[in-house]
């Protein structure tokens, strides 16, 4: 609780205030910020126009000032007043626009009077305001549709700007790695943006006290793009060492524990956080991938195909302050509801760190009779045989993705000799774990 309650206060006093987005100075400020506290993080970006995949990096936006006043000079709305007043990556744009215009560029929720949305163009030339319901009944009852407002945002898209994010990596007496993947992307809101940097951060101060069995890699990127980004330049790397990881999002309130497993469900990370639930006698809710929403997707997508699955405590989406101004650290993320999102992935993580997955050294079936593990001369009945077999059955399924209890089920031969066997192939120096 006391390593939790640390960047429970950071975020609250520190990173809440601050506008981020996939670029800019706010994103930075953040990781900056975690860095403080962490030396070893590495900053890294990529310049906008850069080619990711099937994506391009975004221009770098920037925001300066933005507001909308009425002809008077009122100020009807105030990005300084909360930062999702000003539609995500909205266009700089200064002119005199009757409400009849201006209300296509307003956003509210009529079933939420009180909240601000969470509104974004990431990818599309537009500008807008965001403000509750009651904000805008207000405009229309004081206003006639041909009065006109000065709308006045000063931001910029630089495209010769580039994408940060963060990168720390603990290591660990195995190559093998596993990945902690959270967002730092956008502005002001606790649960959907702050609970996975917090939790991510409390494991980072937990991890680094001890002597880790596997690496392990932590990442503060944005959403979406940056894990597509991060991919794209790290992929083989991934797919050659990563034995699991998980994706830290919406962790901090305390209404209900739940996860996405990874694609299909029987990942080593998959059961691994299953196995943290039962340790901690936890109920939970399990979500489809169907409903996936969060970088679980670019993970878990066709030939990428990392074994990431996702915790949660209240799904994105499936709380009420999702997306709003409402997403608070009174209303919605705690203290308690963190820790408890800590403890499951710290056990997940210690899980999945003490299984043994071995992996074949070798490409292809390796020459067992060179090293004594089969007869080099063949014969029938020939009782070394039955040895050399149960090391190739072994050998089948020593793809990374199979600790040594999926083994043994797989060529139905118990856990002690499977263990021997493991033994055997990590002196020759055929497998490794």
């Amino acid at each position: 609780m006391i390593t939790v309650k640390k960047f429970y206060n950071l975020a609250k006093k520190d990173l809440f205030p601050l506008c981020r987005s996939i670029t800019g100075k706010g994103t930075l400020k953040t990781l900056n910020i975690i860095k403080e506290n962490f030396n070893e993080l590495k900053i890294k970006n990529i310049k906008s126009g850069t080619k990711v995949f099937d994506w391009k990096i975004p221009n770098q936006w920037e925001v300066k000032d933005a507001h909308l006043s009425d002809k008077y000079g009122k100020r009807i709305i105030d990005f300084k007043n909360n930062n999702l007043h000003l539609v995500g990556y909205s266009n700089p744009f200064k002119k005199k626009i009757v409400l009849k215009k201006l209300l296509k560029h307003l956003h509210s929720i009529p079933k939420q009077p009180n909240a601000i949305p969470y509104v974004t163009a990431y990818y599309k030339k537009y500008w807008g305001f965001c403000l509750t319901h009651n904000q805008k009944k207000k405009i229309l009852k004081n206003y006639k549709y041909n009065d006109k407002f000065i709308v006045n945002i000063n931001s910029s898209l630089n495209q010769n700007g580039k994408l940060n994010y963060g990168e720390l990596v603990i290591k660990g007496k195995s190559k093998q790695e596993i990945l902690i993947s959270t967002y730092v992307c956008h502005p002001s809101m606790a649960n959907n943006e702050l609970s996975g940097p917090i939790v991510a951060m409390s494991l980072i101060e937990f991890f680094k006290k001890r002597k880790n069995q596997k690496t392990l890699r932590f990442l503060f990127i944005p959403e979406t793009i940056g894990s597509i980004a991060y991919l794209s330049r790290n992929l083989n790397y991934l797919k050659n060492n990563l034995c699991g990881g998980y994706v830290l999002t919406c962790i901090g309130d305390d209404r209900q524990h739940s996860c996405m497993l990874s694609k299909y469900g029987n990942s080593l990370s998959d059961k691994s956080l299953l196995e943290s639930y039962k340790l901690n006698k936890i109920k939970f809710k399990k979500y489809s991938f169907l409903h996936r929403g969060s970088d679980e997707r670019q993970y878990n997508s066709p030939g990428v195909d990392l074994p990431i699955s996702s915790i949660f405590r209240t799904k994105y989406g499936e709380y009420p302050e999702y997306h709003t101004s409402l997403d608070n650290f009174k209303k919605v993320v705690s203290l308690k509801g963190l820790n408890g999102g800590f403890k499951v992935a710290r056990d997940a993580i210690n899980i999945l760190q003490k299984k043994k997955i071995p992996k074949n050294l070798i490409l292809c079936e390796p020459s067992l009779s060179k090293r004594k593990l089969y007869p080099a001369i063949s014969k029938k009945n020939n009782k070394d045989l039955r040895l050399g077999q149960e090391i190739l059955d072994f050998l089948q399924y020593a793809d990374g993705k199979n600790d040594l209890n999926d083994i043994s089920k797989l060529i139905h031969l118990n856990y002690k000799k499977t263990y021997k066997i493991c033994e055997i192939l990590l002196r020759n120096k055929i497998i490794s774990v």
